[in-house]
């Protein structure tokens, strides 16, 4: 009987059918054409990315070697001096600084239109809305900040002596003088950025908002759960990383802004460190434009470097932006 049972055993392992492999990608001649072309379109990309990568570094590599690393930290530019001096370091910081006020701004804004679109309106209401908001992405830079300079700038420089008089004594709304009207401040600078960045982050926590179980964050209404309670603990908690991940795409669109901060920003090579209100600041790119019509050959290699540091550094958080979405939403991989 052992010997059966084991002759049996063996044959049912034995017969048991072969797992196929399923073929991965087209069959058909057009949909493999169509696949080839669909996938060098996408790689060329990546192809571009590493072209002008190369090409930035060729035109900045005389600035980064007679500057050395002081062009990353240092606080002076002088094309008077014999050699030339050109370091960046309060425009980096006061890219990330009008950058992250942009963010903080924009952030609120967005997450309450998601909501707004998603869960309150009607279907057409929705859809007009999301039109509006995706239109405002497709407004020139040069609108934007003819707009800031003409129309915002006087509005936010009431707001910003509100907030000198009622909350100066802290830091981080101190200014030194109120001469100019608190006009180029780095306060609006960052409203306006986030009026460019609104659609961004919008656009994404839409799409998130929208892929969550509906029935579930019905149930929980019908417990007797509050909007905010809700968004509180069902809605925002299963979305979070890819609206950091949204958050972080708008940032690097705002480090990259260049026309309407030049508009609205008096450029300052002195460090700005947290003095919102201050008019003085920096970005990398409408230093960028400032300098570029009267540049000489040695000035324009550093331009290009400080494009290439911009450049980088926008690359690398668009990079930990799409991690983080990635990561939030792995359905994305299917």
């Amino acid at each position: 009987m052992g010997k059966l049972q084991g002759m049996s055993e063996a044959s049912v392992t034995n017969s048991a059918p072969v797992r196929r492999k399923l073929s991965a990608g087209p069959l058909s001649r057009g949909d493999k054409w169509f696949f080839r072309t669909a996938s060098i379109a996408a790689n060329f990309a990546f192809v571009l990315v590493a072209l002008i990568l190369i090409f930035l570094f060729i035109q900045a590599l005389p600035a980064i070697t007679s500057q050395g690393l002081p062009f990353i930290y240092g606080t002076e530019w002088n094309n008077s001096k014999d050699p030339i001096v050109m370091q960046i370091g309060p425009m980096i910081w006061g890219s990330v600084l009008v950058g992250a006020l942009g963010v903080v701004f924009a952030t609120p804004l967005a997450i309450s239109l998601s909501y707004l679109i998603v869960f309150m309106l009607p279907s057409r209401s929705a859809k007009a809305a999301t039109t509006l908001v995706d239109l405002l992405a497709a407004l020139p830079s040069v609108i934007l900040g003819l707009w800031g300079l003409f129309v915002f700038t006087p509005v936010a420089a009431q707001w910003s002596s509100l907030l000198n008089s009622y909350v100066g004594w802290f830091p981080l709304f101190q200014v030194s003088t109120a001469d100019n009207g608190f006009l180029g401040s780095p306060f609006i600078a960052g409203w306006i950025v986030a009026i460019m960045i609104v659609p961004i982050i919008t656009s994404i926590t839409r799409e998130v908002f929208s892929q969550l179980d509906r029935d579930l964050i019905n149930g929980a209404l019908a417990l007797g759960g509050s909007r905010l309670s809700v968004f509180r603990r069902v809605i925002f908690p299963t979305s979070s990383g890819a609206v950091v991940g949204g958050v972080l795409l708008g940032l690097g669109r705002a480090l990259g802004e260049t026309v309407a901060i030049f508009y609205v920003l008096q450029l300052s090579f002195d460090f700005n460190w947290a003095q919102i209100l201050e008019p003085k600041g920096g970005a990398v790119a409408s230093m960028i434009l400032s300098k570029f019509g009267e540049a000489s050959e040695e000035e324009v290699s550093g331009l290009i470097a400080a494009g290439l540091v911009l450049f980088i550094l926008t690359l690398g958080i668009n990079f930990l932006a799409s991690v983080i979405v990635n990561r939030a939403q792995p359905w994305r991989k299917i």
